[in-house]
């Protein structure tokens, strides 16, 4: 989608071999094309801008034999950052004992530093995780709880927080208590409300979703934080799916924990996430893995699982300065953009449903459609095995579809031949396995 072949030539430097010169200084071209290209393309700001996402694009070394939309649930890292982990990895096994716990463990500060920075909160507060589902669950596991107190959420929580709850009622007799909200929800002060009427007198922790994991409804997470705190009930977050996707600062929130997978939106290596802590309720949370002084209020007492791979810990930071360097308002007018360009398209179709509302203030990258009629695991199934495009099956009692969530790599020729084989299987339905052929 280059608006004209003048424009692709200047901004690329086709001539002087495409791939491998921008393998080298695509930061330079990225620059180029911003000063060039405008906001053409209607996404609002660069949304829409391809010169300027090609260069982007060019920093990924992706399999386009095939065409990744699920990258809410693991995104590929970029090159950069590919390549400081295999570095560090490298340097770390000349002498492991010397150069793992004397020389890169102390370089983990710097990392904690920029992610703090980064979130909005103080370098005390944050612990690095392998991944969002080990820090929420030192966040649920972690608080006092007694018999019959109740942890409140909605029906749409992650699955792995549902089921360390569950773990918790069954050994410590906790309650569970859930509600459902509308998909997609309209109104923010609604969500609130139902939070609040769902509130009871044992009520003692909230989780919420800041972007629900189905849909990427986005959730007001500050007011039902306030309003768990004017109740003197903890609150936790779950960011697994906002952190990078579109911006957010930890600080304004007002959340007592928050968890985040940096292997989704921040492109950061596979294995790797964060949980903040609000600085006075450091103390009050016991630690997953037992540390020394499991009461201090020294957030690393979170980290203690023994010996640390630090390559990937190490390359957060280079996944940070990407993401920075695009500009977090920047990557989501892009990602909304992705999302409306296929979605806008096969909303016109008569047989489907959406259950993601494109109101920028209620989603961002990812959505979440059904075709009626046709079994969204099948869909699924189908898309893989003819044209091998990756989506996921949402299957839940209150409504099913496929999850779609493009990333800043993902081309609008990809987007096409996805919408392409969606419009297909409405027209036509999904084809009749034949005996003996495939399934």
């Amino acid at each position: 989608m280059i608006q004209d072949r003048r424009a692709f030539l200047r901004t690329t430097g086709a001539a002087l071999g495409v791939v491998s010169f921008l393998k080298e200084d695509w930061p330079a071209r990225l620059a180029a094309a911003e000063r060039d290209g405008g906001g053409g393309g209607g996404g609002g700001g660069m949304g829409g801008n391809e010169s300027f996402w090609f260069q982007i694009q060019q920093a990924f070394d992706v399999d386009r034999s095939i065409i990744n939309l699920n990258n809410g649930g693991c995104c590929p890292a970029p090159r950069l950052v590919m390549s400081a982990q295999e570095r560090h990895l490298t340097f770390t096994n000349n002498a492991p004992v010397r150069t793992l716990w004397t020389i890169m463990d102390p370089q983990v500060e710097h990392v904690r530093a920029r992610l703090a920075k980064a979130f909005g909160c103080a370098t005390g507060e944050m612990a690095i995780t392998r991944n969002a589902s080990e820090a929420l669950q030192i966040a649920l596991n972690g608080i006092d709880l007694k018999p019959g107190d109740e942890i409140l959420t909605t029906t749409q929580d992650y699955p792995r927080m549902i089921t360390t709850i569950k773990q918790r009622a069954a050994r410590e007799g906790v309650v569970l208590k859930q509600f459902k909200i509308p998909t997609p929800a309209r109104s923010m002060p609604e969500i609130v409300s139902l939070f609040e009427k769902a509130i009871t007198p044992k009520t003692r922790v909230i989780l919420v979703s800041h972007s629900i994991f189905m849909t990427g409804q986005i959730l007001p997470v500050k007011e039902v934080c306030a309003l768990a705190r004017s109740r003197g009930i903890w609150s936790i977050v779950d960011g697994a799916h906002a952190f990078a996707q579109f911006p957010c600062n930890g600080g304004e929130i007002g959340c007592d924990m928050y968890g985040v997978s940096l292997h989704k939106w921040c492109t950061a290596p596979i294995g790797t996430g964060f949980l903040y802590v609000r600085k006075d309720r450091i103390k009050d949370v016991w630690p997953l893995t037992a540390a020394e002084k499991p009461r201090s209020d020294d957030i690393r007492k979170f980290e203690e699982i023994g010996t640390h791979p630090d390559a990937g810990r190490l390359a957060i930071a280079e996944a940070l300065t990407f993401w920075e360097g695009i500009g977090a308002e920047r990557k989501a007018d892009r990602l909304r953009y992705l999302r409306d360009y296929w979605a806008k398209r096969l909303m016109k179709l008569p047989n489907v449903r959406m259950h993601t509302s494109l109101d920028p203030a209620h989603s961002c990258a990812i959505g979440t459609i059904q075709l009626e009629g046709v079994d969204s695991g099948k869909l699924t199934e189908h898309f893989w095995e003819k044209h091998k495009i990756i989506v996921v099956p949402i299957k839940h009692d209150e409504f099913e579809g496929i999850r779609v969530s493009a990333n800043v790599y993902t081309s609008l020729t990809e987007l096409d031949m996805f919408c392409e084989a969606f419009e297909d299987v409405a027209k036509n339905g999904l084809p009749t396995p034949q005996p003996g052929i495939g399934k």
